[in-house]
């Protein structure tokens, strides 16, 4: 069944052979074709086929879904309290993922797959259309395979995130687990993910260093997972250099870069092939982040200059950032991190594609997935222009 939508005010495709041809690819008075869960056909509302179904969208704006590239659902129990001491002046160190641990461990499966599916419907209430999703609270082999089978009944972007932080009861035995992470438990892992990913932290007590990383990292390729790091957050460290060194799609937080650490994203970036994203580091800034531990926030502006590609993302999780919302992403990137509204919304979209190696994804045009968000508003710079606002909707066909 054809499906036309029109009356759309302003269409954002991110193909700049659409429209104006700015990056964001701008078509105004626009329609779309949607034929099953694919895009048919792109343009002027005036001159859009006949269809089976109609739906006027009366000027709104259409944007690609959001795509969040980095998020933790599969949890129970929240955090709260160690929020509410970090905004009284108790500095975030990583050591509550513990708390969660215990919470995760002790609740059934029914519990975290309703928890994920709540937390999914509350991104598809604000745009967002496909999500990735890690482990990382289990920390042993069944936990860890359990929640990764939770997660793939969701969504096909699974992260094996066992090298999240060493468990405490393992913290005088860090070989025995990086043993563990890239031996018996990746091969428990590996089946139900498409991803690995490590938290490279040495400021961290709790996390990894580059060796760890290295070491973990380079089994999980060899397994067949492809790479994620979460680098550079609490400190200048190995992360992003790793990442670099060993293809990884992405390495997200990049709070804390030196010059060299920009320059080798930037080469990165520069070697992508966008419209077939198969290799290549993409920067992925998560200022929810910052803003929920009043950490400095990463100057996106930096690596944009230097040709990074840039994506942005939620990190929705219990204790240093529990937001769902993309929206309120993008206008952080915007107030605080010297993006431009055009520059955020295309790394919330496309920027997250690309990070996860998707090329029918994060843009609109013939073939893409029928992917897309509805803005209540008459453009998308709304979207950081009225923070806090519910704008942004996930189309439902």
């Amino acid at each position: 069944m054809s499906h036309l939508v029109t009356g759309i005010g302003q269409l954002v495709t991110n193909d700049p052979a659409i429209g104006d041809g700015s990056e964001l690819g701008l078509l105004e008075n626009a329609a779309i074709v949607l034929e099953d869960d694919h895009i048919a056909w792109v343009g002027q509302a005036a001159q859009a086929p006949a269809t089976d179904r109609v739906t006027d969208l009366t000027g709104r704006t259409v944007v690609p879904g959001f795509v969040d590239s980095h998020s933790h659902l599969v949890f129970a129990g929240d955090r709260a309290g160690e929020f509410a001491a970090r905004m009284t002046g108790e500095p975030y160190t990583g050591g509550g993922i513990a708390t969660t641990m215990a919470a995760t461990r002790a609740a059934s499966d029914e519990e975290l797959l309703n928890h994920a599916k709540a937390l999914l419907a509350e991104m598809r209430s604000q745009g967002t259309t496909t999500v990735e999703i890690k482990s990382g609270y289990g920390l042993d082999v069944e936990q860890e395979a359990r929640a990764l089978r939770i997660a793939a009944q969701v969504t096909t972007e699974v992260t094996y995130l066992g090298a999240h932080v060493v468990p405490p009861l393992m913290r005088d035995r860090r070989d025995d687990y990086v043993r563990l992470v890239a031996g018996e438990m990746l091969e428990a892992c590996a089946p139900h993910a498409r991803w690995a990913d490590v938290f490279c932290e040495p400021a961290s007590a709790y996390a990894f260093d580059g060796d760890e990383t290295r070491t973990v990292l380079k089994a999980c390729a060899a397994a067949g997972l492809e790479l994620r790091v979460h680098g550079n957050q609490l400190s200048e460290g190995p992360g992003a250099q790793i990442a670099v060194e060993l293809d990884a799609a992405s390495v997200d937080h990049c709070t804390h870069l030196t010059d060299e650490d920009v320059a080798a994203l930037g080469a990165a970036g520069q070697r992508i092939d966008q419209e077939n994203p198969v290799s290549g580091t993409v920067a992925t800034l998560l200022p929810g982040v910052e803003f929920s531990t009043r950490s400095p926030y990463p100057d996106a502006r930096r690596l944009l200059d230097a040709g990074a590609v840039v994506a942005l993302a939620s990190d929705c999780n219990p204790g240093s950032c529990f937001t769902s919302s993309l929206p309120l992403v993008i206008a952080l990137a915007v107030r605080e991190m010297n993006m431009s509204p055009a520059q955020a919304l295309w790394a919330a979209t496309r920027g997250g594609a690309i990070a996860l190696r998707r090329s029918d994804i994060g843009r609109i045009r013939v073939g893409a997935r029928a992917d897309l968000a509805v803005i209540d508003a008459p453009s998308y710079v709304h979207l950081a222009y009225r923070p806090g606002v519910p704008l942004a909707r996930a189309f439902q066909s």
